[in-house]
């Protein structure tokens, strides 16, 4: 992610996992709290369109 609407784009991908109530992306920052898999989360910001860096 490199901008605000990245940001939007992956807060909208990871909304819509079940089991998510809130999502706050930062293009700046790295860190996060969510109550879903690491591997959902990673495949809902793969569908939107982004890379996670660290992972196949």
């Amino acid at each position: 992610m490199s901008c605000d609407g990245c940001e939007r784009n992956v807060e909208s991908a990871v909304t819509n996992l079940e089991g998510v109530s809130r999502v706050e992306a930062d293009h700046e920052g790295d860190a996060g709290e969510d109550d879903v898999t690491e591997d959902d989360l990673h495949a809902a910001i793969r569908e939107a369109g982004y890379e996670v860096p660290g992972t196949a």
